[in-house]
């Protein structure tokens, strides 16, 4: 299988297995008991904590860890709009957001909350006066994602932090996409909450984490223990954490070069579409390098994924969240509207361990099943 679906989910590396490995079958200590197998596990669990912090310029104290992405987003949402809601009801977010986001705003709707969902214009990039205009007296949270997982677009965070923190409003980001891939600062991004994920990023499932600023108040939404400085109940993930730290070890000191060969990629593959005269467009502007959404006219997406899928080739037809649906991509409908784009789309996400012969295979697969279409 040519594995072209890392905005999906990842392949663990193995160093990531092999650094979780003591903590399944050796050092397998509660954290919280006192004798030397717990302490043990406490230790594995505070150095990974340091080794993350230090990659968001964040303090230890400011990170929660999480069952994954979908928790962190949740927690943020529900936790902060709970906690906030004598100062006022009034939340914004954008129309392609993550599932775990969106679903979030909508059930707080049903409780009674006002939320306002930003439009995207078709270059998948909301601009600052289109936030600046949604906000009022009685905002309390403003929840954006930093990259797109369809399209790979990235928003201005930091311009929105700015403009948020100037007026005391407290600003989420989904970062699950970009954790890993860039540098993140959250002094920088002037964030309050971030969410990442070990999945995206070559680490193990079942683990992410929530970054809360000092002084952020959030309505726990676990109750049963006082794990995580008494906001998360429920024994940690040891195991999990120590390969997520591993896995962004990892991911830092490949960035570059990554980063480079999956410029690279993608550039192959655009050329060889270009020299095939196959008929395409990409949607949204180019953000991240990895995510790359193509539109091909006159496809039939379930049809047109399954005889790539008989070439081995693993791509995708949008968000892993609406795997097996024929629903149009929320994000490009977004985007572009009723648009045939919204149902003849598909995402192709580089990552670790693809190569150039990989590529290669793709281009003549997409121009051979393109063709079957178009001709």
């Amino acid at each position: 299988m040519n594995y072209f679906d890392h905005s999906a989910t990842t392949p663990m590396r193995p160093e990531v297995l092999e650094a979780m490995t003591p903590y399944l079958l050796e050092q397998y200590g509660n954290p919280s008991s006192v004798h030397a197998a717990g302490r043990s596990a406490r230790a594995a669990i505070d150095k990974a904590r340091r080794q993350i912090a230090q990659e968001l310029n964040a303090k230890p104290t400011e990170l929660i860890f999480t069952s994954g992405g979908t928790e962190s987003d949740n927690y943020a949402i529900f936790g902060a709009a709970e906690a906030t809601r004598e100062k006022g009801r009034h939340l914004i977010t954008t129309r392609f957001e993550h599932h775990a986001v969106l679903h979030a705003f909508e059930e707080l709707e049903k409780q009674g909350y006002d939320v306002t969902y930003l439009d995207v214009p078709n270059t998948g990039v909301v601009s600052l006066a289109a936030l600046q205009e949604a906000v009022r007296e009685d905002t309390t949270l403003v929840s954006i994602m930093f990259g797109n997982n369809e399209v790979g677009t990235i928003q201005p965070i930091a311009a929105f932090g700015q403009f948020l923190r100037e007026r005391g409003i407290l600003f989420h980001t989904d970062a699950v996409q970009v954790f890993g891939k860039q540098a993140i600062d959250v002094e920088a991004l002037h964030v309050d909450l971030l969410s990442a994920s070990g999945h995206k990023i070559n680490g193990p499932k079942g683990i992410g984490l929530l970054y809360v600023r000092t002084g952020v108040k959030l309505a726990p939404q676990t109750f049963g223990g006082e794990q995580e400085r008494k906001r998360r109940a429920g024994t940690e993930n040891v195991p999990g954490i120590v390969g997520l730290a591993k896995a962004l070890e990892l991911m830092i000191a490949e960035r570059d070069q990554q980063q480079d060969h999956i410029k690279q990629l993608r550039s192959v593959l655009l050329t060889r579409l270009n020299e095939s005269g196959v008929t395409y467009e990409v949607n949204g502007v180019e953000g991240l390098p990895n995510v790359l959404n193509l539109y091909f006219p006159r496809i039939e997406i379930e049809p047109f994924l399954i005889m790539l899928d008989m070439r081995q080739m693993a791509v995708s037809s949008g968000s892993a969240c609406t795997a097996g649906s024929v629903e149009p991509s929320h994000v490009l409908s977004a985007m572009y509207g009723e648009d045939e784009r919204t149902r003849a789309s598909v995402r192709i996400s580089f990552g670790h361990g693809n190569e150039l012969a990989q590529v290669e295979l793709l281009a003549q697969a997409l121009q051979d099943v393109v063709k079957s279409f178009q001709n």
